[in-house]
């Protein structure tokens, strides 16, 4: 069984914890271990706490003995994105301006994973400040893709897709401004979701762009995920977007049948675009099928283009992540690492007027989205990326790197705020994964989770595993 803990899904470890067959301890010690094997090769971790993470196992097995249970992420480990403060330890956002930053209080997200009795194991690589991009400019390694050592993870949340591919860890929490959770878990072959807009709290995140700025679990099964948000959600005070917050029963819609729900699908967005494998399109329609033949409803839709999405996205991201990052840029811009410094200077030229417009087009493509997709269907099924993992070497000194296409159909839904999943459906024929992404109304992340739980058990996706990396020789164990 021991060798088989980094399988088992929070559902399968929370009952085993429950019934006394397993312990949080067990199952935190061999989180670490494996952590302690195989990340010196991934570089998915920046911090790892093992002896706090030892300290709140036993917590957690205390409290089950005395009939005390605080939710179904009880004495299951998880690690977060490190731009998340957890009190006492520090918050670098992987930059040279952060790296003695130590968080004196918990971020919402961490709090309310500690009140429920969750077992943090440190914090995940990302991109610097959440943006950048995978480079060797900063004080940490970029993370690995651990399908392949030539190919990146995809970012931001770059150590996320690769902890929990690798299976280091299950749940950890990252954040998706443009696509940085569901472009690692597309990109490593996890579940990645950008819930609605302010169903979870940023307080105690580092902000990258206010009005864009999304948090959610990216972990290894949809049940890890429904867990996770289950936890994380809800209305802060701290936070204002949280402020019409409201929390489904998340696990108790994984396994409904899907019958009868309506299905959108928009294949003009990428099916005949030449930059998408084909492998993406063959597995979209494969996986519409599936939902047809579990008695969906499936029909195409017309949204607006895409590019007009992502034409607006990027003038607010620029804006606001220019606005973010103003005073360091003035005083300090030789501490940011280049590929950070190159993609925020642009928000500089962005004028008030250009963003006023954006926003007036972003309500716009909000109400369009609803009236051609959500008045009538369920959910939408599209691509989430249109090509597999870029190759290291695609990545040269200054941004952008030439050729390099941004192959992610993410922004759409950061403009909306529509919740939407990335979810692993195979494999391309250069052997790396290739998904699907889910789309739902605001707030309606149950619907989401119960299509991609029937897709998830359909596919038979989640029994493999990337090839381990080489052990590290010498490392503890």
């Amino acid at each position: 069984m021991t060798d088989a803990l980094h399988e088992l899904s929070v559902p399968e470890a929370g009952a085993r914890l429950r019934s006394g067959e397993l312990t949080s301890v067990e199952l935190t010690r061999h989180a670490l271990d494996r952590i302690a094997r195989l990340d010196p090769a991934l570089h998915a971790f920046i911090l790892v706490t093992r002896e706090s993470a030892l300290e709140r196992a036993a917590a957690a097995d205390r409290d089950l003995r005395a009939g005390v249970d605080r939710g179904p992420m009880h004495g299951i480990p998880y690690a977060l994105k490190d731009i998340f403060d957890a009190e006492g330890v520090p918050t670098t956002n992987a930059s040279r301006l952060c790296a003695d930053t130590v968080a004196t209080a918990d971020s919402t997200v961490e709090r309310r994973l500690r009140t429920g009795g969750a077992v943090g194991l440190g914090k995940l690589t990302t991109f610097e400040f959440a943006v950048g991009g995978p480079s060797f400019d900063l004080p940490f390694p970029p993370a690995r893709n651990p399908w392949s050592e030539d190919h990146v993870p995809s970012g931001s949340s770059s150590g996320s897709g690769a902890a929990v591919a690798a299976g280091l860890v299950r749940v950890t929490v990252g954040s998706d401004t443009s696509g940085s959770t569901r472009g690692p878990a597309f990109h490593c072959g996890a579940v990645g979701l950008k819930p609605t807009y302010g169903l979870v709290s940023g307080h105690g995140a580092r902000t990258l762009s206010p009005t864009l700025d999304h948090f959610g679990p990216l972990t290894w099964t949809v049940a890890d995920a429904a867990a996770a948000l289950s936890v994380i959600a809800g209305p802060d005070p701290a936070d204002p977007r949280t402020r019409d917050a409201r929390v489904g029963d998340y696990t108790r819609a994984l396994g409904r049948p899907v019958a009868g729900l309506r299905i959108a699908h928009s294949p003009g967005w990428y099916a005949d675009d030449p930059l998408t494998r084909p492998e993406i399109v063959t597995g979209i329609e494969q996986a519409l099928g599936v939902l047809d033949g579990l008695g969906a409803r499936v029909e195409t839709v017309t949204p607006p283009p895409y590019e007009v999405f992502n034409a607006c996205g990027r003038i607010v991201f620029a804006a606001e992540a220019f606005a973010e990052h103003r005073d360091e840029l003035r005083d300090r811009p030789r501490l940011f690492g280049r590929y950070t410094y190159q993609r925020v200077m642009p928000g500089a030229g962005v004028g008030a007027a250009d963003l006023r417009r954006a926003h007036e087009v972003r309500r716009w493509l909000r109400r369009r989205l609803d009236e051609t997709v959500f008045d009538r269907h369920d959910v939408l099924v599209t691509a989430c990326g249109q090509t597999t993992a870029a190759r290291w070497s695609d990545f040269p000194d200054d941004w952008p790197p030439p050729g390099l296409v941004n192959d992610m159909q993410t922004i759409p839904f950061s403009v909306t705020g529509h919740p939407a999943l990335a979810l692993p459906i195979g494999f391309a024929d250069d052997g790396l994964p290739v998904g699907l992404q889910i789309v739902g109304r605001p707030h309606a992340e149950a619907t989401v989770f119960r299509v991609a739980s029937a897709l998830e058990a359909a596919l038979a996706q989640r029994d493999l595993r990337p090839p381990h990396p080489a052990p590290t020789e010498g490392v503890a164990s």
